[in-house]
């Protein structure tokens, strides 16, 4: 499944259009779910009860009915996954569904909507006066037949509002063997250090922005609540933040594609992000540095060259020697690695990296691996 997105062009008429429907799949999500706690309804009930709500309500009735169908499923996603996180036994939290009050997107599924032949313009033919938009962007998402798009999304964000066409096809990528593997070990005074010696250095992102964050942030909290200057102070503090996520998600990207593209294997670390972002004195740090999305898109893009991603246990990467194997303790503010059983010296995480491939090339039939390798 492809995902393409383009900016929309409108009047205030459409975009309060666009909440209307917005709000409306939140108030159809939220009945789905109050109807699950109380009766224990199951997702066929759950797409059932979109038409007793339709009669019910006006408002509701005019949205298309396969948008109210959508807003159901996003019930049932939730309780879904609370079931499974139950079944497989979780740890902690097993995300009981709540309610939800930010709602910021409303999904089509191949009806409600008519895209125009240009690819430039789409119309919203369903009660809730949205009309015709017009699409900016570069995509060419009139190439595809209209059979293989089969969700329409428009949401809501800081800087505007966006619409995603879900297209069923394929990405093929012919991988050129390089006759590399590669271990990797991500840091935070690095982003990452590879078994080669290669430093990637860490942007810290959020860092940099946090100066100017914090000055909006303190503008926010001294405008008076319920006033139109709050509401704009507020915009942006949230265009500040995304800013940030999208420079962190489009570094993660490149990096990923650079590495999967210039290696036959990859070997990482299988660290539990989760439990180290408990650390309050390195949570801002690590968050800062979105090791879960670089590590999510080298999964997607090992995928999609078929080369093999194998994640190894971290357990004393960082304290073996990488030449010998000896075990030399180290804290975490000793940076050199110096062997005392045959005398050599890395840089600490360089002499991770190294470890980490050895243990990847010695897993016997590459246990744990994320992509297959390709015949």
């Amino acid at each position: 499944m492809l995902i393409y997105e383009y900016k929309l062009d409108g009047s205030k008429a459409h975009y309060a259009a666009i909440e209307e429907a917005i709000r409306i799949v939140q108030f159809i999500r939220n009945k789905c779910l109050r109807l699950w706690m109380d009766e224990h309804a199951n997702k066929n009930e759950l797409q059932c009860y979109c038409a007793v709500l339709a009669k019910a309500f006006s408002f509701v009735s005019c949205l298309n009915s396969q948008a109210r169908q959508a807003s159901a499923d996003r019930a049932w996603s939730a309780i879904a996954r609370f079931y499974d996180n139950c079944k497989q036994k979780k740890p902690g939290k097993k995300g009981y569904p709540r309610f939800q009050h930010d709602n910021r997107s409303v999904e089509y599924k191949t009806t409600g909507w008519k895209l125009e032949p240009d690819g430039k313009h789409i119309t919203f033919t369903d009660s809730c006066g949205i009309g015709r938009l017009r699409l900016v962007g570069t995509r060419d998402i009139e190439t595809f037949p209209l059979k293989q798009i089969k969700r329409v999304r428009l949401i809501r964000r800081a800087d505007g509002h966006y619409c995603q066409f879900a297209v069923q096809a394929e990405r093929k990528i012919e991988h050129i063997p390089t006759g590399k593997q590669v271990g990797i070990d991500v840091g935070l005074k690095a982003f990452y250090t590879d078994s080669e010696g290669r430093i990637v250095e860490n942007p810290r992102h959020y860092r940099k922005a946090e100066k100017r964050l914090k000055r909006l942030q303190r503008r926010l909290s001294k405008k008076q609540k319920k006033r139109q200057n709050r509401k704009k102070a507020h915009k942006a503090v949230a265009k500040a933040h995304l800013k940030v996520q999208r420079q962190r998600e489009d570094f993660a990207r490149k990096q990923a594609n650079a590495l999967v593209s210039s290696h036959d294997l990859i070997a990482f670390e299988d660290l539990q992000i989760r439990n180290m972002v408990r650390n309050r004195h390195l949570a801002k740090s690590i968050s800062d540095a979105g090791w879960g999305r670089f590590l999510t898109w080298m999964n997607y893009y090992a995928a999609l060259h078929h080369i093999p991603v194998i994640a190894v246990p971290p357990h004393y990467t960082s304290q073996n020697c990488s030449a010998c194997g000896t075990l030399i303790k180290k804290s975490l503010s000793v940076r050199t690695h110096t062997c005392t059983g045959c005398g050599v010296v890395l840089d600490r995480d360089h002499n991770a990296a190294m470890n980490i491939l050895q243990k990847a090339l010695s897993t016997v039939g590459h246990t744990g691996t994320d992509a297959p390798v390709s015949a």
